[in-house]
């Protein structure tokens, strides 16, 4: 390889800024006091939470029947969350993960705040099961430890597995974080202008010096840790899958779900981390490191897996045709035609059509028309849980019990909830924390590479 196509290929930052710019840069927010704008932002996520937080006392005061839950209609707006939320943190892993060991560069500006998001989506999400048991003081119960009691979880029963896997993931994520954090750690040790900031980075670096013989031992465990992490992205949204796939409901019951849900993962993942960088790239000024290239190639990963759960859609309706089961074909009838046929065109317009915009270049590098699109691809992908789990549920084998299911505003208010949950940590995380890797951006810098003249 030339000279020339070596350098182009690392052309991931614009420009050649120089080593000490980048570490100035990225701790600036960090060495700076908050703006006005970010009080502002703090109080309205806080606000948010507010909400939610009133939501769940009065759930846990009044019981669940504060919620729109039904007779038919056992699982409402904690599962979708659920389902969506641990959704969201899929994007984190496959980017950190994934898109490391196939040496995609371009992943470097990004990884570091997609790993925060996955660590804050997974913990919004956990807020959900436990809340959904009914009396979350009693969740302990799931966990397979003696007590007195001598109760022992059903390990038949998926809603197990989804505390085993989605525990697992959340533990694997947060130590993947964390080691990719120990270099800027030390960085900002180093840096540190008071005796307590320092403190704490020397400790948090963990006696970091930078050593050629640390970079090796690093270098492994990171690579070690993105090997482990990589089935996870692929296995935990597939067994929260079986939550829905084990069951016998009609609509449910598909083997499509588990690459469908890994699929839809990814889509919804994607965009909420495309929302939140284009307002962190402006704001802290990261256009150099963000580029719009790096905004570009996440839109056509929006655009593939938009495109493949647009097929999933389309595979469920072609099944249940194809089955020749009068009871399935009337489940997806009834989602396209039925009373919940609102939801599910919401669904096929932001999932299915609005990414289909990111064929055009102009579209895919325009940050407005980007951003919108991302937008709607998070609420279409909200109700393509809302579908799957309603639907299916409101309309079983026995008309006589069939039901409209409503959402109340404790619902509403707990769904807001989550949201100013998962934006507070985010707004955290932006001033306590580098939202971009140093050591990753110095590595991918033109000229940070070693030359050998021709060769």
């Amino acid at each position: 390889m030339s000279v020339v196509d070596y350098t182009q290929e690392l052309s991931v930052v614009e420009g050649k800024p120089p080593l000490r710019s980048i570490d100035e840069l990225i701790s600036r927010p960090l060495n700076t006091k908050p703006t006005k704008a970010y009080y502002i932002a703090l109080t309205v996520t806080l606000s948010m939470l507010g909400i939610g937080v009133i939501g769940l006392l009065l759930s846990f005061y009044y019981g669940t029947g504060m919620w729109g839950n039904n007779n038919p209609v056992g699982w409402g707006f904690p599962i979708v969350n659920f389902v969506f939320w641990v959704g969201i943190g899929h994007a984190g892993t496959l980017i950190s993960a994934i898109l490391f060991l196939l040496r995609q560069k371009w992943r470097n500006g990004i990884a570091r705040f997609a790993e925060g998001m996955t660590i804050f989506a997974v913990m919004t999400a956990g807020i959900f099961p436990a809340i959904h048991v009914g009396r979350p003081w009693l969740a302990g119960y799931l966990f397979p430890y003696p007590n007195q009691h001598s109760l022992w979880p059903n390990f038949n029963s998926p809603l197990l597995w989804d505390v085993f896997a989605v525990s697992t993931y959340f533990i694997v994520s947060f130590v993947f974080w964390y080691v990719g954090l120990i270099p800027d750690f030390a960085v900002l040790r180093d840096r540190a202008t008071t005796k307590i900031k320092k403190t704490i980075y020397s400790v948090t670096s963990l006696g970091w010096r930078n050593s050629n013989r640390h970079w090796q031992h690093y270098e492994m465990v990171y690579l070690v840790l993105a090997g482990f992490a990589t089935p996870l992205v692929l296995s935990v949204h597939t067994i929260v899958s079986f939550d829905f796939a084990v069951a016998v409901l009609p609509g449910w019951h598909s083997t499509i779900f588990p690459p469908y849900f890994v699929a839809g993962a990814v889509f919804s993942g994607f965009a909420m981390v495309q929302n939140v960088l284009i307002i962190i790239r402006k704001i802290f000024k990261y256009e150099h490191i963000i580029t719009i290239d790096t905004l570009e190639k996440m839109n056509k990963i929006m655009m593939l897996t938009g495109m493949l759960v647009g097929y999933a859609y389309a595979m469920e309706f072609f099944i249940a045709w194809y089955s020749g089961n009068p009871i399935e074909q009337f489940t997806f009838v009834n989602r396209a035609f039925g009373p919940y046929a609102w939801a599910y065109w919401i669904m096929v317009s932001c999932n299915v059509l609005m990414p289909q915009l990111f064929w055009f270049r102009k579209i895919r590098r325009t940050i407005p028309v980007m951003f919108v699109i991302a937008v709607f691809v998070n609420v279409g992908m909200w109700f393509e849980r809302f579908v799957i789990t309603v639907t299916s549920l409101a309309n079983d084998f026995l008309p006589s019990s069939w039901a409209y299911y409503k959402p109340t505003l404790v619902d509403g208010a707990i769904l807001l909830g989550s949201f100013g949950f998962f934006f507070t940590w985010v707004l955290l995380f932006s001033k306590t924390l580098p939202v971009v890797s140093i050591a990753e951006i110095k590595s991918v810098i033109d000229g940070s590479q070693p030359s050998h003249g021709e060769h």
